[in-house]
């Protein structure tokens, strides 16, 4: 079923629930079946990834992707990220040096950092390198600023702050209808009616974020996308005109606000470049894929072979029933890009995505993966030369990583004095 608005998107969910949760009869039993409900069939066939690209800095691809940033041919697209509920200090976005400097012992040492929270810094770091390329490149900073394009999205219940925030942040600096914004809708709990009846939504529980699968999938529903005027008055964009929007982009890059490298280095001109060029053929969508730190690995999307698809794909950990952090070699980083990102839109509108479910205050929510869109569109997987560890902000034990690159970034030539007269502190 095509999944146009949000009662589409409904019905999708409550068709998913009858057709794969049809054997169990309450969340407990789902609960106790979650690993096999989700798994990824033929786990035990999958073999290391055979067709990935590897990408240095001198294979020639950051020419193309210097004048993609230039000439304004890149939709930036940020994920604010939810609650932040792994942290336990709010919203992301919102967070700033000096509260997480307050769960280190050396809090003396990070008073010196600027106070701007991770999100503005995040939405800063590639203004001010762009403003760098273009000064670098002879053109004028200002001109090249004005054709950038930001999407920002963040969870509904903040959106209206997060808005406002970001609108100061960038208003200096990029035109206010190049700004965009999506507020991520929540949802209540699935229960099964008793006696086997079907399984229906209650309003009663709390609403949950269904991941960063429906996020993408929101985006290709009409009138989510929205803008707002420098006196906040918003106005949404029909789905035809965001749609015809994308046509004009050679790549959506989405970049979450917890990569911590993306503080002190956003523009990345070889991956540009390279999606860039994989614009001009028939691929939807380019992952980076990293080396899985192994002294502290992480959960998330494996990169691997499988034989029965005859290529290479990204399974979520989600769906890597028994596979431990450790037993992850290959892993998508954070950041993917879309390469003519509307073609990856209609193929989400027309299919939609894998509904992972999980089950919280003994009720059902689904968490479908934005990676999983690597099974509707031919994708390129890349891992660097010099393949870089995962670095995010996720947990406590992420802070100091977090706090050293807050530090770079502040250190870099103009910085300071670029954020003092944009007034962002």
């Amino acid at each position: 079923m095509q999944i146009g608005n949000s009662r589409h998107y409904l019905e999708y969910c409550l068709s998913w629930a009858e057709e794969r949760l049809r054997d169990y009869q309450s969340p407990a039993e789902v609960a106790e079946a979650i690993e096999d409900i989700n798994a990824y069939p033929g786990l035990d066939k999958l073999k290391d990834p055979q067709s990935i690209r590897f990408l240095s800095e001198t294979d020639g691809q950051t020419g193309i992707g210097r004048r993609s940033v230039l000439e304004g041919r890149v939709l930036w697209e940020h994920p604010a990220a939810g609650e932040g509920t792994r942290l336990g200090l709010g919203p992301k976005y919102f967070i700033t040096p000096e509260v997480l400097a307050q769960r280190q012992e050396d809090q003396a040492r990070w008073r010196k950092l600027l106070p701007i929270s991770l999100g503005r810094r995040h939405l800063f770091q590639l203004v001010y390198e762009i403003k760098t390329l273009a000064e670098e490149a002879g053109f004028d900073p200002k001109k090249v600023l004005s054709r950038q394009t930001f999407l920002v999205i963040g969870a509904e219940d903040f959106i209206s702050r997060l808005s406002a925030d970001v609108n100061t942040a960038l208003r200096a600096h990029v035109p206010q209808e190049n700004v965009w914004f999506m507020g991520q809708a929540a949802f209540p709990g699935l229960d099964r009616e008793p006696g086997g009846g079907p399984w229906r939504f209650d309003q009663n529980s709390p609403k949950r974020l269904h991941n960063h699968g429906h996020m993408a999938m929101q985006k290709a529903m009409d009138e989510q996308i929205f803008r707002k005027d420098w006196d906040g008055r918003p106005s949404h964009l029909h789905r035809g005109e965001f749609f015809s929007r994308l046509g004009e982009f050679e790549n959506l890059i989405s970049s979450n606000i917890e990569d911590l490298d993306y503080l002190h280095g956003a523009l990345d001109l070889s991956a540009l470049g390279l999606a860039a060029r994989l614009a001009h053929s028939d691929f939807g969508l380019l992952m980076e894929i990293t080396k899985n730190n192994q002294e502290r690995p992480v959960k998330g999307g494996m990169c691997v072979h499988d034989p029965a698809l005859g290529r290479d794909v990204v399974i979520e950990s989600l769906r890597l029933r028994g596979i431990q952090p450790r037993d992850i070699k290959y892993i998508n980083k954070n950041i993917n890009h879309f390469p003519r990102p509307k073609n990856a839109m209609t193929r989400l509108k027309e299919n939609g995505l894998f509904m992972n479910a999980a089950v919280f205050d003994d009720k059902v929510y689904f968490l479908p993966v934005q990676g999983d869109i690597n099974f509707l569109v031919k994708t390129a997987y890349f891992i660097r030369s010099d393949a870089r560890q995962l670095n995010s902000l996720k947990t406590a034990a992420d802070i100091p990583a977090a706090l050293e690159a807050m530090e770079i970034q502040d250190g870099q030539p103009g910085f300071q004095e670029l954020a003092a007269k944009s007034g962002l502190f």
